[in-house]
């Protein structure tokens, strides 16, 4: 008789570990070693991070790439966007060169700086793996910022990176260089002599930008490569890795969907790649000292507003009313203005004729005061009130109703309704119009609004660019918050000097 070991495994069936246990089990290695700026983001992280960090480097991450897209949508040049996006980079999401300190990659200032690139960029791919759309876009951002730090690393790193990564292209002999000379000499744009150029061979569906522009010769299925073409066969490379590693990605997502504490963070990171969300501080809305808003001074502050914002007043002033949600988002708004809770009361009553005292102290004054967190449950009140609604937010929840004036005029306004509009408010050059027309069929509602607000203050964009200072890159950023909106408009305008003239704006 044979015996049977019970623990011996089943040669015809897989040994399949408890997914419980895989789960939790011990990673083979703890921390990364990052010996070069630049990353391929092929083997994820294991090391722990706080959920703070994850959030906050993946909203960082995010913020890059968002710029990223919108400068792919402006149809900026290749300067144009390295201008716009490196003092964004510097803010938000910096990675020097090892050349940038004496000790070199051990530097801890490196090694955090590449370990928030690293952490980053694995977060949002589980956040943006879960459709094909969003995977194509990330992959397209991601490979147009690895090309633009590619470009403006340093020579020996980047070549020391390259080497690292032991691609499998295939160096092209001296004898096959002799037979095909002439051809590769065609083929080579600035090539003079066969013998002072290399090339590589590779497939030639690896390099379709250098096919395209016809930049390589084609033979027998490979592209002959010359070794200064060396950028479009690693961005091409980095490209197809990543789409590889995406699709990889968007197979194990569903073993996240028993994680409570990283899929509301996650679905929520998805959500705002079309708007990057804009968490509201108070230093945000911050206008220069000496400026005091009273409820007398929004009218005349209204043609800093948002086209959302001047919606809701005109809407107001022509009805005396607003319902609960265009209440509550221009409420928001103004507090997020710096308006007091008192002089808010004082607007709000103000602006409501038609009603007696008695109504609006029984309807409208308690929701005033518990947008201000001075009525209402402990955590409102600690929390004082609700903060602004960001662009994010006011797209993508509670869309407007009959007789409602809330919401985003770009998404939610008939085409036409909004030309009238924008026209009203003095926007009639007909490019802008024909581009946000473009925009909003696209539905990049928050490029359409910062199309508007970069026609409205051309001129004074244009002098706060050639004075340079520290204000100019802050004004370059996507405006992604009504109130950014007002405050950039208020500076740009030189309002910050009227305010200065007493503890009341004079406009």
């Amino acid at each position: 008789m044979i015996r049977q070991h019970l623990n011996r495994i089943d040669p015809k069936r897989r040994n399949i570990i408890d997914y419980k246990k895989r789960q939790f089990a011990a990673p083979t290695y703890k921390q990364h070693e990052y010996q070069h700026r630049l990353n391929f983001y092929e083997v994820p992280p294991t090391a722990e991070i706080t959920l703070e960090q994850f959030e906050q480097w993946a909203i960082d991450r995010l913020k890059i790439l968002a710029e990223l897209e919108t400068c792919s949508f402006r149809n900026k040049t290749p300067a144009e966007t390295a201008s716009h996006i490196t003092p964004l980079l510097q803010k938000y999401l910096p990675l020097s060169s090892n050349t940038s300190s004496s000790a070199g990659s051990t530097d801890e200032r490196l090694k955090l700086e590449r370990q928030k690139d690293h952490y980053s960029h694995f977060i949002l791919r589980l956040a943006f793996s879960s459709t094909e759309d969003l995977r194509r876009r990330f992959a397209r951002v991601e490979t147009a910022l690895f090309k633009l730090r590619f470009q403006s690393d340093d020579s020996n790193e980047g070549q020391s990176f390259v080497e690292s990564l032991q691609l499998d292209w295939d160096v092209v002999s001296e004898e096959e260089k002799r037979e095909l000379g002439p051809e590769l000499l065609a083929a080579t744009p600035g090539g003079r002599r066969v013998e002072d150029e290399s090339w590589f061979k590779v497939d030639f569906e690896r390099v379709p930008e250098l096919v395209e522009t016809r930049k390589v010769l084609l033979r027998r299925g490979k592209a002959y490569v010359p070794v200064r073409e060396q950028l479009s066969m690693i961005v091409a490379e980095f490209t197809a890795r990543l789409d590889k590693g995406l699709e990889l990605t968007s197979r194990a997502l569903p073993r996240l969907d028993e994680d409570d504490r990283l899929s509301p963070i996650l679905t929520h990171l998805s959500k705002n790649f079309s708007t990057p969300d804009s968490t509201f501080l108070d230093s945000d809305g911050a206008l220069p000292s000496g400026t005091h808003i009273t409820a007398s001074t929004i009218d005349p502050l209204s043609t800093h507003f948002p086209l959302c914002m001047k919606n809701l007043h005109l809407t107001l002033r022509k009805n005396s009313h607003l319902k609960h949600f265009g209440r509550l988002q221009y409420t928001l708004f103004l507090k997020g203005l710096g308006l007091s809770m008192d002089e808010c009361l004082t607007f709000w009553r103000a602006s409501f004729k038609l009603i007696t005292d008695d109504t609006y102290n029984k309807e409208y004054r308690y929701n005033v005061r518990h947008a201000y967190g001075d009525v209402g449950g402990d955590s409102n009140r600690r929390g004082r009130g609700y903060a602004p609604f960001s662009c994010q937010k006011i797209l993508t929840e509670h869309p407007p109703g009959p007789g409602e004036a809330h919401g985003c005029p770009y998404r939610h306004f008939g085409i036409d309704n909004l030309t009238s509009l924008l026209q009203a408010t003095g926007v009639n050059d007909r490019d802008v119009l024909r581009g946000v027309k473009e925009d909003v069929e696209k539905k990049r509602f928050h490029i359409a609004c910062n199309r508007v607000f970069e026609w409205a203050h051309r001129g004074e964009i244009k002098r706060v660019k050639d004075e340079g200072g520290t204000g100019a890159g802050e004004m370059s950023e996507t405006i992604v918050h009504p109130n950014t909106y007002f405050k950039r408009s208020f500076l740009l305008k030189g309002g910050a000097r009227d305010g200065g003239k007493g503890d009341e704006m004079e406009m």
